[in-house]
């Protein structure tokens, strides 16, 4: 580590291992593990917790690079969000309902943001990982940090909104510029367009945000000439978009736009809600397009953080963001067998969906997809042709 490094790292957060920056750190939290949106809720499966254990069971993970995820505390959380509606989401957790009065104001208790039992500890909890992961890449010269829970980036500043209560990737993004960075770049790779942090970063130059989405899905939002004053790139794609299809965009439009705007971070929401695997979008992605996408993606900035985001078939959501994982350090994922031990976590997962009651072979047996390449569309072209 060089002296300037050296300097850097005193000024770090304890939890943060001393093996960054010149190694990947990742941050989960066990409070995922048993916390539910309830039943019958597309995010009723476990997502980061398989990822924790997979990891550790491959060798991907020593406890020298994990970082238990702080609580974000209310007044952290108020750097983007109302106090009021922090303290609606508080009271909603201890008290274990809302008044119709707060689900009208807030949208707590509707339109898939119930009240659960962790309503403010879980997504809290994803908060204190971007704003810990923000604040310590914006001490070092260069760094990769993976946080599995974040990404949830429909959050409003006083409303929860597409199952997302607050708002992590912009409270990263704020940590980041609030530490001395000039730019961010956010590239969002979810099914669904990235309208909250776009929304927060309208009018801020230090920020470009970049979102590639399924053109009409919800929130509908995000159209291909939508550039937020300036500081908006939006690639709304059509249905049963393919691997070679993602490659091209990232290759024509997105790594030219990231190589001119020079950031010196990059925030990369990694939702996996467009793998074909997934039952909340009409895209038709391998996870062998999302490795390479955050592969590329990551070298556009010397600072690196890897936030979650949706997906909602839990093997595909374990597979993918082991494999994210493994690439971050170094390791392809389709060098990675899997013994007993991960076979037996992924086995392990239940799905109360159709499509989880007899699960492929594949699903338990290795990270890899089989590769959905094709042709590249009229549409997805015209896409590209929309620079500068």
């Amino acid at each position: 580590m060089r002296e300037h490094d050296t300097l850097l790292q005193a000024r770090l957060d304890p939890a943060i291992p001393d093996v960054f920056p010149e190694r990947p750190i990742l941050i989960g939290s066990e409070i995922y593990r048993k916390s539910r949106y309830g039943a019958t809720h597309p995010l009723s499966i476990q997502r980061v917790t398989p990822v924790m254990d997979l990891a550790r069971a491959l060798g991907l993970l020593d406890e020298s690079r994990f970082v238990d995820s702080p609580i974000a505390a209310p007044d952290e959380l108020a750097r983007f969000h109302a106090p009021d509606y922090i303290a609606a989401v508080v009271a909603a957790e201890r008290d274990g309902h809302v008044s119709e009065e707060v689900k009208e104001q807030y949208n707590i208790g509707r339109s898939g943001n119930p009240v659960f039992p962790e309503i403010f500890s879980r997504p809290a909890t994803a908060a204190g990982a971007s704003l810990l992961a923000g604040r310590t890449l914006a001490a070092v010269e260069r760094g990769t940090i993976h946080s599995l829970a974040g990404g949830t980036h429909h959050g409003r500043p006083a409303m929860a909104y597409g199952f997302c209560y607050f708002n992590d990737p912009v409270l990263g993004i704020l940590a980041m510029l609030d530490g001395g960075l000039s730019r961010v770049l956010y590239v969002d790779l979810d099914a669904h367009h990235g309208d909250g942090v776009q929304d927060a970063f309208h009018d801020e130059n230090r920020v470009l945000t970049i979102s590639i989405h399924e053109d009409d899905r919800w929130p509908r939002t995000g159209p291909a000439e939508d550039r937020a004053g300036g500081m908006a790139r939006n690639f709304p794609v059509p249905k049963d978009m393919n691997d070679t299809e993602l490659r091209f965009l990232i290759e024509e439009a997105i790594l030219p736009i990231g190589e001119a705007f020079r950031p010196d971070a990059i925030v990369i929401q990694s939702g996996c809600d467009a793998l074909a695997d997934d039952p909340q979008s009409k895209l038709s992605l391998s996870n062998n397009a999302i490795w390479e996408a955050v592969q590329r993606l990551s070298a556009l900035a010397p600072r690196v953080l890897v936030v979650g985001g949706g997906g909602y078939n839990p093997w595909a959501v374990a597979r993918c963001w082991t494999g994210i994982w493994a690439h971050l350090n170094g390791t392809d994922p389709r060098d990675v067998s899997l013994g007993s031990e991960a076979e037996d976590i992924l086995r392990g997962l239940f799905w109360n969906h159709s499509r989880g009651r007899n699960p492929p072979e594949h699903w338990f047996t290795t990270l890899v997809d089989a590769p959905l390449e094709g042709e590249v569309r009229p549409a997805v072209r015209d896409l590209a042709l929309l620079l500068p």
